[in-house]
């Protein structure tokens, strides 16, 4: 065990402070709101895919992913090929739509055809979801960190409850200081940075790897022989094995159009673009980019199944034990960074699309919010970022003690709200739906799918097109009968 020394400290020290002081250089000032949530539109397709990717990344996805090759094989990079399916499905059809006129959320373009009460309802499911969702992704940014602590032996004074709050206040304080003043020009441009740091944290870690493993050539053999590095599944049913080959690229593809083409957390980062071509650029990038991501991290999931053999050890647990045995002095800071910027751009994120929402979709359409200047619109939009960063953190700190299973629910919050979303989408795009019948259907579609994820053994890939299905169907079905009831 090389120890956790004050070249690591010195290392995540220096890349806290430094991603604060560059988010608040490259957000610069804001003149309006929509500048500083969509920053007029000025930002490259480039530096957006990165901010995709990164947005979409979390510290979670830092440590399972390697636990996913350590235990089995390399179905999940199945997932990322529907993922890029999606995009482009995405960029083609729905897209287009979002640069017509002066759209300012993706919950915008559901007014047009629905009026503003389904667009309020769209935005006050979106901020919950987010609130929920993100809050125990940044309760869970302290999971590992608090594992690799504690394997190096640091505060071994303070409880693990008190670690956890902690790590949770350091990472929300640091992330708010530039979304807050910068904006979401801050949180795209940090996220470059923080994705390139994330990326470094696994090339590391198979740098560190590789000449540990002796005949490796000849391990990698027998591992392909024996089934460890397949990546296209056929064992199992559709239905209920989520890395069956249709199952996981049909239902990969589906969750990427809704999470991808819906969700303004993501969306929010297109609108940022100059140009319809440009966000087609950078949303099937980010596709490629997610796919090339996956492959990173499930080869260092190999390289540490071959690396400790048979050693019985969870997934999750692998990639921590191995930073704290393995890893040397100055590489270990670089690698808790890169869990660091894995949370932050995350968190970024929520609180960036959060507000903006909260400020377009509910403040902006009321009577109050269309008399309001540009200045007073961004002072609250200021404002509302604070809050919604005090109480994402406050969801995280409710989360520390409650056991895996309620984390666990909590993480698949998402899967309740994202086949609701897509049908709603298509609904508005198909434009034959009534207001109401749209969100009946809605919210029956939600409704259903918290029985289908807790009642059922349905694959969780195929939750979003269950969803947007029931939806789909449960409109058209009130709209037929509201029309059959109308009075000739």
């Amino acid at each position: 065990m090389s120890g956790f020394s004050a070249l690591d400290w010195a290392v995540v020290v220096l890349y806290m402070g430094g991603i604060a002081a560059f988010g608040l250089a490259k957000g610069g000032k804001q003149a309006s709101a929509k500048d500083y949530f969509l920053s007029e539109k000025k930002i490259g397709w480039w530096a957006v895919t990165a901010s995709i990717v990164a947005t979409e990344t979390s510290a979670l996805t830092f440590i399972s992913v390697p636990g996913m090759a350590f235990k089995g094989a390399w179905g999940f990079l199945e997932l990322s090929f529907g993922y890029l399916l999606g995009r482009i499905v995405i960029s083609w059809l729905l897209l287009p739509r979002y640069f017509e006129g002066e759209l300012t959320t993706s919950y915008a373009l559901l007014e047009r055809t629905f009026g503003v009460g389904v667009r309020r309802m769209a935005s006050g499911t979106f901020i919950l979801t987010r609130i929920f969702a993100d809050g125990v992704r940044l309760y869970a940014t302290a999971i590992p960190l608090v594992i690799i602590f504690r394997g190096y032996n640091l505060f071994a004074g303070v409880s693990d409850p008190m670690l956890y709050v902690g790590a949770i206040l350091l990472t929300a304080a640091v992330t708010v200081i530039y979304v807050q003043v910068g904006g979401v020009r801050a949180v795209i441009w940090t996220d470059v940075i923080q994705l390139g740091v994330y990326i470094l944290g696994g090339a590391i870690a198979i740098f560190v790897l590789v000449p540990k493993i002796p005949e490796l050539g000849a391990k990698l053999a027998a591992a392909a022989a024996s089934g460890k590095l397949t990546v296209f599944q056929t064992d199992g049913s559709f239905l209920t094995s989520p890395y069956h080959v249709l199952t996981a690229i049909l239902g990969g593809a589906v969750l990427s159009m809704a999470s991808h083409g819906t969700d303004y957390i993501i969306v929010q980062r297109l609108f940022a673009t100059e140009s319809l071509r440009d966000g087609r650029r950078a949303l099937v990038a980010s596709g490629v980019a997610v796919i090339l991501q996956f492959t990173l991290f499930l080869a260092v999931g190999t390289l540490l199944f071959l690396y400790y053999g048979d050693l019985p050890l969870k997934g999750d647990a692998v990639f921590p034990k191995f930073i704290v045995e393995q890893v040397p002095s100055g590489l270990s800071g670089l690698i808790i960074a890169g869990l660091l910027a894995a949370a932050m751009s995350t968190i970024s994120g929520s609180i960036s699309s959060i507000s903006s929402s909260t400020v377009f979709d509910l403040y902006a359409s009321t009577k109050r919010g269309r008399a309001a200047t540009e200045e007073h619109k961004l002072r609250l939009s200021r404002r509302v970022s604070f809050g919604w960063a005090i109480l994402l953190t406050g969801a995280a700190l409710i989360f520390i003690g409650t056991g895996q299973a309620v984390v666990e629910l909590a993480l698949s919050i998402a899967s309740f709200t994202y086949g609701g979303f897509l049908g709603l989408f298509f609904l508005a795009v198909r434009g034959k739906t009534t207001s109401r019948s749209a969100a009946i259907g809605f919210l029956t579609g939600v409704g259903a799918m918290v029985f289908v994820v807790l009642g059922t053994k349905l694959a969780w890939p195929l939750y979003t097109l269950t969803g947007s299905l029931v939806t789909v169907a449960v409109a058209w079905t009130a709209s037929a009968v509201e029309g059959r009831a109308r009075p000739a």
